[in-house]
């Protein structure tokens, strides 16, 4: 463990014990960081100049123009959670669906998974679709556990499927494309999916009682009128997620550039359903400016931390220590999940991906696997650290908005099944990795070894030059091409060359003459 020193496994340690005691993530990365930067210039470890790479670094998150994708997302999203668009999905779904048992469950998870994909973020997704079908849940007779647990978990979706703002920061933190990334999510965002509403159509069976069917005084009939409302609300959303998801697949645009247009898309949809006002522009701003403050200050402490930890040669020991794990790339995928999924119960996602997978990263990469494929199964992984009690974020948004009735035990408990669920996604994803990499364009496999390239020659069958003289001294000889002479008329022989007066000899023992 102390191949490389005592100071990288005392900087991890640092790291924890400053978190663990409560002070903001961003000011103890960067607190850490500086103070062993000194330790590491009074020891000999590097000198000051080492430091100078600080001011660039800033200069590189600041300027990063991947980064712009986040406060567009994140506006994008504010918007949207306002508009009253999840409200006119949820009614006209919830009907489609109320006449089966569990169809208010099935609802549920098909507008979080729609509103994941036009919002990018869980707490908007879990407070309106708490506010909106929580109640309605819990009077038509379905279990708090199960109405709080489906709830939690269709907004813990939008971790996954794109635009996820975790993985606009995997794919800067792994150095990847973020369309890409989104590519590799899809796989996992419809298997999670199904397994999710496929869990309801299990319990359905078995426990009809816990999910009774809406009545027919509440449902409606189903009619074209239902449909084309449903249809009316989901149409607006399906032309959004293409804006902002197709224009990036088809490289018509960069994340950036589709975060725009998104922003775009939702003040239209915001005008569409009559809410776009000054007010909700500005809470969308505020909360934006938040998030983005939020995540650039993390950026920049975590910086300071990665470029200490790794003057000391902090890369170098996690990579020593995680490369020799037994069961070569299995046995770190199962170390590293675990690890992470314990990590979460203490640390947000930012913090997560900032902190832990510059660490980890390299030794994906020297291990030989696809950094995509690790980016999506460590979003996967990370999307329990929403879900799991005692410390879940989608848990305690819930709480927040959920009536005194529903006991917070009944929260805790409706999260397991659903926290399992998404471990057995993490587990598909490492033993199929087809469901990420499925999605992804290759492009044609050439072997670089196979190449050769052949450059014609002038003569002969390799390179050759030709000669410069022809035989005996003579001029070059070369068919059908007779050169000028340097000097005289054409046709004339050329004027012999003034002659040159040869330097005098310079003896090489006496000083220079200077005149």
């Amino acid at each position: 463990m102390f191949d490389f020193g005592i100071i990288p496994p005392a900087m991890f340690v640092g790291m924890v014990l400053f978190m663990l005691y409560g002070f903001p993530v961003a000011f103890s990365l960067a607190a850490v960081g500086l103070f062993f930067g000194i330790i590491g210039i009074a020891t000999g470890h590097f000198t000051e100049a080492f430091l100078q790479a600080l001011p660039l670094r800033f200069f590189g998150i600041v300027s990063n123009d991947l980064l712009l994708a986040i406060p567009f997302f994140t506006f994008m999203g504010a918007i949207l959670e306002r508009c009253g668009l999840a409200e006119d999905l949820l009614e006209g779904t919830g009907k489609l669906f109320g006449r089966v048992p569990g169809g208010l469950a099935y609802a549920v998870i098909l507008v979080g998974a729609v509103l994941g994909a036009i919002t990018g973020t869980v707490a908007a997704s879990v407070i309106t679709m708490g506010v909106i079908s929580l109640p309605i849940m819990l009077r038509y007779g379905y279990s708090p556990r199960l109405a709080t647990g489906v709830i939690a978990a269709s907004g813990t979706i939008t971790q996954v499927i794109p635009p996820s703002l975790v993985l606009v920061v995997l794919a800067d933190q792994l150095g990847k494309s973020v369309g890409d990334m989104y590519l590799g999510a899809i796989g996992p965002s419809i298997l999670q999916v199904a397994i999710f509403m496929g869990y309801i159509l299990i319990l359905s069976i078995l426990k009809p009682a816990s999910m009774p069917p809406l009545p027919k005084e509440v449902r409606g009939d189903f009619n074209w009128a239902l449909l084309l409302r449903v249809l009316s609300g989901m149409i607006p959303s399906i032309v959004l997620i293409f804006l902002v998801l197709g224009t990036i697949f088809m490289g018509l645009a960069t994340p950036t550039e589709a975060g725009a247009l998104g922003v775009v898309g939702a003040m239209v949809l915001a005008a569409m359903h009559r809410r776009l006002t000054w007010p909700l522009m500005q809470e969308a701003m505020r909360s934006t400016m938040h998030i983005t403050s939020m995540v650039v200050m993390i950026l920049i402490g975590s910086t300071c931390f990665s470029l200490v930890f790794q003057g000391m040669d902090g890369s170098r020991w996690i990579e020593h220590m995680l490369s020799g794990i037994p069961g070569g790339p299995v046995g770190f995928l199962i170390f590293v999940n675990i690890f992470i999924f314990v990590l979460a119960f203490f640390l947000d996602f930012f913090e997560i991906a900032f902190i832990v997978i510059p660490m980890l990263a390299p030794v994906a990469s020297a291990l030989g696997i696809d950094l995509i494929w690790f980016g999506v199964l460590i979003c996967v992984n990370m999307q329990t650290s929403f879900m799991h009690p005692p410390f879940g974020f989608a848990l305690f948004y819930l709480r927040s908005i959920a009536d005194r009735s529903v006991k917070t035990s009944d929260i805790y408990m409706g999260a397991l099944p659903w926290v399992c669920m998404q471990l057995v996604l993490v587990a598909i994803v490492i033993f199929w990795p087809q469901s990420v990499t499925y999605w992804l364009d290759k492009g044609p496999k050439v072997d670089p070894n196979s190449i050769k390239i052949e450059v014609p020659g002038f003569g002969g069958n390799g390179l050759s030059l030709p000669p410069l003289g022809a035989p005996g001294g003579g001029p070059p000889q070369m068919p059908g091409l007779s050169l000028p002479p340097m000097n005289g008329l054409p046709g004339q022989p050329p004027a012999p060359a003034p002659a040159t007066p040869a330097p005098p000899a310079t003896d090489l023992g006496q000083p220079p003459k200077i005149n």
